[in-house]
């Protein structure tokens, strides 16, 4: 998650973008598209159903570490490198957005969520492996801290396209 995080970091200022509207809103909020693929297969090895309750926590569990770890690292690198140019205009929102993915991660109780008015399906407690769940608690503890503390390099960091599921 670092190694491609930083990558695609850097090919924010190598792309070449369709037109000078894409490129200056890419520019601006610096939006990446980390993802994964493979997770059916991954499910089939494990022997678990692919729409079962048990397959929902663990997807829910890897796509919250790939993502509270790769914003993580957004906010590592906004200390090294600055915010994305529209940050500072977005913070507080930004920062409602990042405490509201942690408290999924968690199953915060629906009155804990912060402007929702469709609340996320929260990562399954009971069935999520344990190291899994942790791995999840534990990014985005470090995404929200680092990130009030630094901010963002990037106002978005994955992108899960439903064909990457299948791949």
């Amino acid at each position: 998650i670092r190694l491609w995080t930083t990558v695609l970091e850097i090919t924010v200022a190598m792309a070449q973008l369709p037109s000078k509207e894409i490129a200056q809103g890419t520019y601006n909020f610096r939006t990446l598209g980390l993802g994964y693929a493979n997770l059916g297969t991954l499910l089939m090895v494990w022997g678990i159903q692919y729409d079962s309750p048990q397959a929902r926590a663990i997807a829910g569990a890897l796509t919250a570490i790939l993502t509270g770890e790769a914003y993580a690292i957004s906010a590592e690198l906004a200390a090294a490198l600055g915010t994305f140019p529209e940050y500072a205009k977005n913070r507080e929102h930004m920062l409602r957005v990042i405490r509201n993915h942690r408290r999924a991660a968690y199953d915060a109780p629906s009155e804990k969520y912060e402007g929702l008015s469709v609340l996320p399906v929260a990562i399954d407690q009971d069935r999520c492996p344990e190291a899994l769940r942790n791995a999840a608690h534990r990014a985005w503890d470090r995404a929200l801290e680092l990130g009030e503390k630094h901010g963002y390099r990037n106002a978005q960091v994955t992108v899960v396209a439903p064909t990457g599921t299948i791949g």
